[in-house]
This record gives structure tokens, C-alpha cells and sequence, in this order.
């Protein structure tokens, strides 16, 4: 049999299988080990070797498929898998001393004392994005928005619809280095000769926010006149197509003095203050400051813990607490091995010799004044994914490996790959009828969850288009 044949089509049903998987929102974690495993076989029947550099065999070939999955393990967890549970453990940390509700309730409060509802779409859009980088979980994030921003929204005139869809796309491209998915691109980034050493901070801070911040700021201009235009349709319509009935509840009040409310406030975010100080103060002075995304965490969680002794004088039961940050980091391992199962699936991948090929048919596209090409494409296959599974984070860390290997096969910076396929992951998430946090906002409203994509999809579509021609511009 034609080796070309057995790898197409085994690629091709690998793939299938992972995406069908995707769609029936069953745990992709499994599969992704599962497919790998099952390609690598077959690369060993085809005669193949197995993709991993300096690879070491176990002396069996039943059990070098398992080697590579303890390969992979390790590595991931000697760089980027522990940042992942360091962060794990510093926002379980923040929820047990009840930091992340001072900040929610500092950022929300000043909400109702804006009378003009348009006005509060755009602010509302870039506010939710701001929580996102206390709470990152789209769905916990629009769970909080909904318990205590939706009824002040409401109670301020603003539609259900339009307050929901906003809810429902706050939570998307904000620029952190404490998101997982940037994480895991700046640590492959960091393979490619152009950018070794590059760290998350300088990936998220040097590329990222320049394509990020204008995207969100573009988005937020586009919500207000879309749903405004929704709005005045509904209104001609007569059809409100959800209950305008709801049940107020107020945004929690949060006891303390001043000093406790500000210092508190911060906590949750003092990883990323610290990583931006450090990020100025090497920029005016132009020396180098190496302050890591796991040293900002770890003096921030010390921090935390002083400020916590100091607020009751020093009781037992503030260390008792510190457990909570442990076990944080335990409850961050599916993340882990996420990124772990996403590498095997490639690696997989790579061994059948589709990852070569792959890189041979790109080939053509270098100097043809194409290089938008490959982008595009890797977009496109997001888009019919995300919204077919609504999920884009699982989608990104399986792509996140072939990032510097197909740049370098069509002659384009890896950058003008990483950017537009981790924001177009994360935007398209709110265009999904099946994605949870569309779900979820759509049963609060009570609301068809097509009628939410509907007020979602035109900014966010747009935000896709506009970023993706701003990469292409900065980075080709």
C-alpha cells in the first residue's frame, strides 16, 4: 500500500476523530493521547522513526508509544506546565482569601452610576475583558457578570440581549502573561532562532498587545452601533425574543476599610503589575530586567500572605489557607496535560511524515508575495472548529507545535502565525451556539442561544478581520 495513502488518510480520520470529539464536548484529552498513540504505531509500521529529538527506546516497540507520552510529560513540566500550575495556584489562592471578589466589585460598582446604556456597551465589553485577567474562565467569568453586573445593566435600561451578548464576549483576547495559551506559544517561539530566550511576558507585551489591545478597542466601537442597530430592529419587530422579566439581585457588599479594598483589589493582579514595572523599567532604562512569570507569582502569593497575617494579627489560620494555593496547582494538572496530550497528538503527526509534507507544500508560498496565505488558512480551520465545538483553547495547544515548523516552511515570521490563530481561538469562542459561556448566558437571559450569537457574531467576525489584517501589516 501506497505510504502516502496510509498517512493521508490516517492523518485525516486522526483528525476527524478529534474534531468529532470536540463537538460532542467530550474530555479531548484522551483522544488527543489516543490518536497520538495509534500514529506513532503506524509510523513504526510504515518503517518510520518516532519525531522526537534524542529520543531514547525503551528496547520495545509496544511500549515507545507510552515512553514518548513520559517524554513529553517531563518536558512540558519543566517549562511551561509549571507556569500553568504556579498560576493554578496563585488565583485558588486569591479566591480563598476572597481577593478576587474585592476586585470584581472595585471594577463593577462604578458601573451604575452610568446613566446613558450605549454608552456602557463599549465600557462594559473592555471592563469584562479587564476581569478576565483575575477571573480567565470565560464561563466563571460571565457565571460572576451575570449574579452581579446583568441586573445593574438592566436596571440602568439596557436591553437583555444586548447586555447578555456583551457578558457573553468578555472574556477573549485581553494581553496576559498569565494566560495559558500564551504560555504555551511564547514557549515554542522561544525554539525558533529569532526568538530564543523569548519569554511570555515579552511574547504578550512586544506582539501580542499590539495586535490585542487595538482589536478590543475596535471590537467595543463595533458593539455599540451593532447592538444599538439590534435594538431599533427589535423595537420594529415588536419581537423581544426574551423575557424582559428578571430578578434583581444586588452586587455583594464587600466590608472593609479603604487600605483593605485598594490593597486587595490588587492582589489578584500584582503578578501582572509587577511583569509590566519590570517590563517599563527595562524599556527607560535599557538594561535588562529578568523578572519571570513564576517569580512575579511567587512574590505576589508572599505578598499575599503578609497582608493576610497583618489582617488577623497574625492567627494560625492564615498559613491553614496557604493550602489552598497547592491545592490550586493540583486542580491546573488538566492543563497540563492538555498541553502534554496536544504534543503526543503531533508528535504523532510528525511521525507519519505529514508535518514534513505539510512543510513542503508551503514552500510555494515563500517569495510569491502569498504569505498571508498559510495565516488564513490555519484561521479559517479555527473558525470551522470553535464554532462547531466552541471550544478554541483545546484547538490552539493542538496547533501551538506546528506553529514554528510550517513559518519556517512558507518564509514567514512565526509571529504572523501565533498571533492571528491564539486571538482568532479566543474570539470566535462567542460566535459558537454550543460554547458554554453562550449557553450559559443564553439560560440566564432566557433567551435562545442562536439569538445571543446573533448580537455576538458581527463584533466579533469584524474584531477577526481587523486583527488579521493588523498581523498581516506588524508582522509579515
Amino acid at each position: 500500500m501506497d505510504s502516502n495513502f496510509v498517512m493521508y488518510a490516517s492523518a485525516i480520520i486522526a483528525v476527524l476523530i478529534v474534531i468529532y470529539m470536540l463537538i460532542k464536548k467530550m474530555d479531548i484529552k484522551i483522544t488527543l493521547f489516543l490518536m497520538g498513540i495509534i500514529l506513532i504505531f503506524i509510523s513504526m509500521g510504515m518503517g518510520k522513526e518516532i519525531a522526537i529529538k534524542k529520543f531514547v527506546s525503551t528496547g520495545s516497540l509496544w511500549l515507545d508509544p507510552l515512553q514518548v507520552i513520559v517524554a513529553q510529560f517531563k518536558d512540558t513540566f519543566s517549562a511551561a506546565g509549571f507556569i500553568v500550575l504556579i498560576l493554578g495556584g496563585y488565583t485558588a489562592y486569591m479566591s480563598s482569601i476572597g481577593a478576587n471578589d474585592v476586585t470584581v466589585n472595585a471594577l463593577t460598582k462604578p458601573i451604575s452610576k452610568i446613566k446613558s446604556v450605549y454608552i456602557l456597551v463599549p465600557l462594559v465589553f473592555l471592563l469584562g475583558n479587564a476581569l478576565s485577567l483575575v477571573v480567565p474562565s470565560a464561563s466563571n467569568l460571565a457565571i460572576i457578570l451575570l449574579a452581579t453586573l446583568y441586573p445593574i445593566l438592566r436596571k440602568a435600561g439596557m436591553t437583555a440581549l444586548t447586555a447578555g451578548a456583551v457578558i457573553a464576549t468578555s472574556a477573549t483576547i485581553v494581553p496576559t502573561p498569565l494566560g495559558s495559551d500564551n504560555v504555551a506559544i511564547a514557549e515554542e517561539l522561544a525554539k525558533h532562532s529569532s526568538f530564543a530566550g523569548l519569554s511570555v511576558t515579552d511574547y504578550v507585551f512586544n506582539y501580542h498587545a499590539l495586535v490585542s489591545i487595538p482589536t478590543l478597542l475596535f471590537i467595543a466601537v463595533v458593539h455599540y452601533f451593532w447592538q444599538k442597530r439590534m435594538d431599533k430592529k427589535v423595537i420594529a419587530n415588536a419581537e423581544t425574543g426574551t423575557s424582559e422579566k428578571h430578578e434583581s439581585t444586588e452586587t455583594p457588599v464587600i466590608s472593609g476599610g479603604f487600605l483593605y479594598k485598594t490593597v486587595y483589589a490588587i492582589l489578584p493582579v500584582f503578578p501582572i503589575v509587577l511583569l509590566l514595572v519590570a517590563y517599563g523599567a527595562q524599556f527607560i532604562t535599557g538594561k535588562t530586567i529578568n523578572i519571570s512569570v513564576e517569580v512575579a507569582t511567587l512574590v505576589s502569593f508572599t505578598l499575599a500572605i503578609v497582608c493576610e497575617l497583618i489582617r488577623h494579627k497574625g492567627n494560625k489560620s492564615v498559613l491553614e489557607k496557604t493550602e489552598a494555593f497547592f491545592k490550586g496547582m493540583g486542580g491546573a494538572v488538566p492543563i497540563v496535560a492538555l498541553l502534554v496530550a496536544a504534543s503526543v497528538f503531533v508528535t504523532g503527526l510528525k511521525s507519519i511524515g505529514l508535518v514534513d509534507e505539510l512543510q513542503s507544500s508551503m514552500q510555494h508560498i515563500q517569495g510569491n508575495g502569498l504569505d498571508f496565505i498559510l495565516p488564513l488558512i490555519l484561521v479559517a480551520l479555527t473558525a470551522l472548529i470553535v464554532i462547531l465545538s466552541g471550544s478554541g483553547i483545546a484547538l490552539i495547544f493542538a496547533m501551538v507545535p506546528l506553529i514554528v515548523p510550517l513559518a519556517e516552511a512558507a518564509g514567514i515570521s512565526p509571529i504572523s502565525i501565533s498571533v492571528p490563530l491564539g486571538l482568532a481561538g479566543n474570539l470566535f469562542r462567542a460566535v459558537s451556539p454550543v460554547a458554554a459561556v453562550v449557553l450559559i448566558v443564553a439560560g440566564t437571559v432566557k433567551a435562545d442561544p442562536i439569538a445571543i450569537v446573533k448580537r455576538t457574531s458581527v463584533p466579533m467576525i469584524a474584531g477577526v478581520i481587523f486583527m488579521f489584517i493588523l498581523s498581516m501589516i506588524m508582522f509579515q
